[in-house]
């Protein structure tokens, strides 16, 4: 692994294990990124060879943090009792335990929403941001991280939220998946976004709100059009941030 690094992250995904060198300093990446498609069939065996593979082409040393971020809520020693992206064998797992005798040393494991806030915090849109940061990522379902004065308050699922009587799941309603599913033009999405924002603001009262994911590429089209009083802006990171926040994570734990 190249000296400019000081931990090693990994972002796991549906379709894709992407990982890299992370040089925490700086915040970004120390060598490219290395990513290598999900397995059809994503059995912890699967996922964990695939995994050891990447430390392995990056030689990182014993030494290293390594962090994991997980798309499902971790709690450290208890199995995993829901997943909704790899295969259903992960239910009744250690995720962490996985990993670690896989990889042949001690990794932390994080959820991936909670990576990509703290990356945001530590590095990015929400860096030096006193108070509560609410952190969501729009994909396929809305993810979030809560950040109060730099702690973060982990696995929160805000993705699910009810927002009223017709919409009892916030993401189904309001998520850039639902967006392209329904062509839906950005102005018009940027209404349920309020919805889905406003309400948020309602229960929090945070100070700001970070929005992530792919489709902030595109924020100059929805943002502005998000009527709430809340700071809102779109995240520096983007698809850096799970790798970046996972290895930040992984090295305050040793």
């Amino acid at each position: 692994m190249i000296e400019t690094a000081q931990a090693f992250g990994v972002d796991i995904g549906g379709s894709g294990i992407k990982a890299a060198p992370v040089d925490l300093e700086k915040g970004e990446f120390a060598e490219p990124r290395l990513k290598i498609l999900t397995p059809a069939v994503s059995t912890p065996q699967a996922v964990a060879a695939i995994v050891r593979q990447q430390l392995d082409h990056f030689e990182v040393p014993d030494s290293a943090p390594v962090g994991i971020a997980f798309p499902a809520p971790i709690k450290p020693g208890q199995k995993l009792d829901f997943m909704a992206n790899l295969d259903q064998s992960w239910i009744g797992v250690d995720v962490t335990e996985v990993f670690s005798e896989a990889c042949g040393r001690p990794v932390v494991v994080v959820n991936d929403a909670d990576a990509a806030g703290l990356a945001e915090q530590q590095y990015g849109a929400a860096k030096g941001q006193n108070g509560l940061v609410i952190a969501t990522t729009l994909g396929t379902g809305i993810g979030t991280a809560l950040i109060m004065n730099g702690t973060l308050v982990p696995n929160t699922e805000l993705g699910h939220i009810i927002l009223d009587e017709k919409h009892l799941d916030a993401e189904k309603y309001a998520s850039s998946g639902v967006r392209e599913q329904k062509e839906l033009g950005y102005k018009k999405w940027a209404k349920r976004l309020t919805k889905y924002y406003g309400l948020m603001e309602k229960y929090f009262n945070p100070d700001l709100f970070v929005v992530g994911g792919g489709v902030s590429r595109q924020s100059d089209k929805f943002l502005p059009y998000i009527d709430i009083k809340t700071p809102i802006v779109p995240a520096k990171l983007r698809n850096e941030a799970g790798i970046v926040g996972a290895a930040y994570f992984a090295s305050t734990k040793q």
